[in-house]
C-alpha cells in the first residue's frame, strides 16, 4: 500500500507529469526543461513501480550523475515506498560498474579488492612510472611529452579505444607512437597495483558485456526496468555501456534528459547522444516545459536566449512560467562597471545590503574558477563569510587521514602509501614517530602484511594506555579481520580522547584537530549514504571503493555565501543567483569564440550561461565590466540574446 508521503507527492503531480510517471512497458524519451520537477516524476514512476510488484524478485536500474542526486532520489523512494528499496539500484554509472567489477572482474584478471585511482597525482605517478619504462626501451621518446598523456589517455577511454586501437585514432604520428608504447604500460601498471581509474569503471564493465554476453543477460533480467537521468551528459562509453548491457532487444529503457542543458562536452558529452538514442530504440517521447522554479522573467530571459541554438530538438516547446510575476526586479541587469574591481566590490556591496541576513540562500557564478576567487575576496573585504565549492577528494584532518589509511591498508595490505600516511597522521596524533622503513623492513621476515607490521614496531615504543588501545583495538578489528565498522567506531571514540587531552594541554598552535568535526560529519554523511545504496552489510572492499567515488566537500556552513563555477551548479537552485563576468572572452570564452559563432563551442557556452540563470528560484543579478585582468572586453553577446542589452 502506497504511503501517504507517496499519494502526496502523486496529486501534485500535473497531468503531463502523470502521464510520464505511469510509463510502462517500451522505450521513452522525458525532455525535460531546468526547474520542471523531472525528479518528482522520475522517482514516482519508480516507486509505483516497485509498489505494484511487491513480492518479485526483479530490480530496478536507476543511474544518475552525481552521488547527491541519486542520494536524494533513493530517499524519496525509500519514503515512498519502504521496504521496498532493496530491489533498486540507483547511483551513478561509475558506482554501477564498480559494482559490476566486484562481483565479475575475475574473468578480466580484476581483484575485488581494486582501488579507484581518483587524484591526479596518483594516475599522474602511475604515468610516470609507465613512461620511465618505455624510456628505458625507447630512449627516443620525449620523456616530458610521455609523461604528459594522461588527458589524451582519458578522452580514449571515454570512446573505449583500447592501448591496441589507439594510433588509429591519433592524428599526429609522433603522438600516435608515444600513445602506443605509453598507453598499454599505463594500463600494466594499473593492473599491477590492482587499480582502476573512473574511466576504466566503464570501459572494464562494457568490457565485460560484450566478451560475457550470458553475464549481461543475466542484468537483462535482474534489471527489466532501466531509468536514466540527466542522459543527455552521457558520454560515448557511457551510452555503448547501456547498449551492452540492454543487448539491442531490451526495450524498458527511460531516459530523462534537456538537449539544451548539455554542458559536458570536454567529458564526451554530445547533443549527437539523443539523436542516437532515437535510432537505436525508438523511443515515444513526452515534454515537461512547465518551469516550476524561476520567475516569469527569467523564463522569458531563458527562453530568448536558448533560441539561439541551432542543435536542438526540432519542434521542442520552450519554457512555460507556472509561477506569476511577483518582484518587479526579480531580473537585474547591474550597469556596465569600469573593471574587475568595481565589478565585484559592488556585487559584494550589493549581497550585504540585500542578503545579509540569508547569505546561504545566495550564490555567485562565474565562468572560471579565477572569477570567484576575485569575487570571494571582495565578499571577504566586505565582512562576507564565503566559501568557493569544489570537489575534495581526500580527507585531509590527520583523525580521518588515519582513519581512511588504516582501512585501506586492511584491503590492500601491501600498499605503502597508506602505510606513509598512517605513520604520519599517527605522529601528529600522538607524538609518536614510526618510520616507513623500519616497517618495511619489519615486514622482510614475516608474510602478515604492512598493517600487522606496523603495530609490532609501534608495540616496541614508550606508549601510553589510551595509544596502546588504540593498538589493541587495531590488531583486534582490522588485524584479525575487516570488522571495519566497529573499527571506525572505535577510532571516533579515540579521536575524542585525544582532542580532549589536546585541550586540556592548552597548546593554542595545536592545528591536529583542525576541520576535524567538519570533516567527522562528512564521513557520516558518506556512511550513511553508501550504507543506504549498497546494504548495511557492505564489504570493506565495497565501501572503500564507494568512498573513493565520492566527493568529501562539506556542506556550506551556515549565512555562507557559495560561490560556483557554472559547470559546479549543475543540479542545483539558490534562491538569489548572481552571474558575474558576462563579456566575450570569459563567457562565452576566449575558446569558443576562435572556434567560431556557429561552432558547437559556441552553442556549449550559451547552454552555460543558460544553466546558470535557470538556478534562480527568487532573483537573478548579471554584471559585467570594461576590463578584465587589464584587457578591454565586450558585453557578452548573450546579454544581447536574452533581451537585456
Amino acid at each position: 500500500m502506497a504511503t501517504k508521503e507517496f499519494t502526496a507527492a502523486w496529486k501534485e503531480l500535473s497531468t503531463i507529469q502523470q502521464k510520464a510517471a505511469e510509463w510502462g512497458e517500451g522505450p521513452l524519451l522525458v525532455l525535460a526543461g531546468p526547474g520542471s520537477g523531472k525528479t518528482r516524476v522520475l522517482t514516482c514512476r519508480i516507486a509505483r513501480i516497485l509498489d505494484s510488484s511487491k513480492g518479485k524478485n526483479f530490480r530496478i536500474l536507476g543511474l544518475t550523475f552525481t552521488n547527491k542526486a541519486a542520494d536524494e532520489m533513493r530517499t524519496r523512494v525509500t519514503n515512498f515506498v519502504p521496504g521496498e528499496e532493496g530491489r533498486l539500484f540507483l547511483g551513478t554509472f561509475h558506482s554501477f560498474c564498480a559494482d559490476i567489477l566486484r562481483q565479475h572482474g575475475t574473468h578480466l584478471g580484476i581483484k575485488p579488492s581494486f582501488q579507484i585511482y581518483a587524484q591526479k597525482s596518483d594516475l599522474q605517478a602511475v604515468l610516470d612510472e609507465a613512461a620511465k619504462k618505455v624510456i628505458r626501451e625507447h630512449p627516443e621518446i620525449d620523456e616530458k611529452l610521455a609523461k604528459s598523456l594522461q588527458p589524451v589517455i582519458d578522452s580514449l577511454k571515454s570512446r573505449l579505444i583500447s592501448p591496441a586501437d589507439s594510433g588509429k585514432y591519433i592524428a599526429h604520428e609522433d603522438t600516435a607512437k608515444r600513445m602506443a608504447l605509453v598507453y598499454p604500460a599505463y594500463e600494466l601498471d594499473l593492473a599491477n597495483r590492482n587499480a582502476l581509474d573512473f574511466n576504466s569503471l566503464i570501459m572494464k564493465a562494457h568490457e565485460l558485456f560484450t566478451r560475457f554476453p550470458a553475464l549481461a543477460q543475466r542484468y537483462r533480467v535482474a534489471y527489466p526496468y532501466i531509468c536514466i537521468d540527466e542522459f543527455q551528459d552521457t558520454n560515448e562509453a557511457q551510452y555503448r555501456f547501456i547498449q551492452a548491457l540492454t543487448g539491442g532487444k531490451h526495450t524498458n529503457v527511460y531516459v530523462v534528459a534537456d538537449d539544451d542543458q548539455i554542458i559536458y562536452q570536454w567529458n564526451g558529452a554530445s547533443h549527437k547522444r539523443l539523436n542516437e538514442f532515437r535510432k537505436d530504440y525508438s523511443p515515444d517521447t513526452i515534454q515537461l516545459p512547465m518551469n516550476y522554479r524561476c520567475p516569469p522573467e527569467v523564463v522569458e530571459i531563458a527562453n530568448n536566449l536558448i533560441s539561439n541554438n541551432f542543435l536542438r530538438t526540432p519542434n521542442k516547446k520552450p519554457l512555460q512560467a507556472f509561477r506569476p510575476s511577483t518582484d518587479p526586479n526579480a531580473v537585474r541587469l547591474l550597469p556596465c562597471f569600469r573593471n574587475q574591481a568595481d565589478e565585484m566590490e559592488e556585487i559584494a556591496g550589493d549581497i550585504r545590503k540585500l542578503h545579509a541576513k540569508h547569505l546561504g540562500a545566495v550564490v555567485v557564478l562565474g565562468r572560471n574558477r579565477k572569477l570567484l576567487e576575485t569575487a570571494e575576496a571582495a565578499l571577504r573585504d566586505e565582512g562576507l563569510p564565503a566559501v568557493i565549492s569544489q570537489r575534495k577528494d581526500e580527507f585531509e584532518s590527520s583523525p580521518l587521514l588515519w582513519l581512511h589509511s588504516m582501512l585501506r591498508l586492511t584491503s590492500d595490505k601491501q600498499d605503502q602509501k597508506s602505510l606513509e600516511a598512517i605513520c604520519g597522521s599517527f605522529a601528529q596524533l600522538t607524538g609518536i614517530e614510526i618510520d616507513p622503513s623500519d616497517v618495511l623492513s619489519e615486514s622482510l621476515s614475516s608474510n602478515l602484511g604492512y598493517l600487522q607490521d606496523w603495530i609490532k614496531v609501534v608495540r616496541k615504543e614508550q606508549i601510553s594506555p589510551l595509544i596502546k588501545e588504540a593498538i589493541d583495538k587495531s590488531n583486534l578489528f582490522l588485524g584479525a579481520g575487516k570488522d571495519f565498522r566497529s573499527f571506525s567506531k572505535f577510532a571516533f571514540d579515540w579521536f575524542s580522547h585525544l582532542a580532549k587531552a589536546q585541550q586540556d594541554s592548552e597548546d593554542p598552535d595545536n592545528e591536529v584537530f583542525a576541520r576535524y568535526e567538519e570533516e567527522k560529519r562528512v564521513w557520516d554523511d558518506l556512511v550513511r549514504e553508501i550504507s543506504s545504496s549498497l546494504g548495511a552489510d557492505i564489504t570493506l572492499e565495497a565501501f572503500l571503493q564507494e568512498l573513493q567515488l565520492h566527493s568529501k566537500e562539506p556542506l556550506p556552513q551556515p549565512n555562507t555565501v557559495t560561490l560556483m563555477t557554472i559547470h559546479g551548479v549543475k543540479g542545483k537552485e539558490f534562491d538569489h543567483v548572481y552571474l558575474i563576468g558576462l563579456v566575450e572572452d570569459e563567457l562565452p570564452s576566449f575558446q569558443s569564440r576562435n572556434k567560431g559563432d556557429d561552432s558547437p563551442e559556441m552553442e556549449e557556452e550559451r547552454r552555460n550561461c543558460y544553466v546558470a540563470i535557470t538556478r534562480t528560484i527568487k532573483t537573478l543579478t548579471m554584471s559585467y565590466a570594461e576590463y578584465y585582468r587589464g584587457w578591454k572586453k565586450e558585453p557578452s553577446r548573450f546579454l544581447e540574446e536574452c533581451g537585456l542589452l
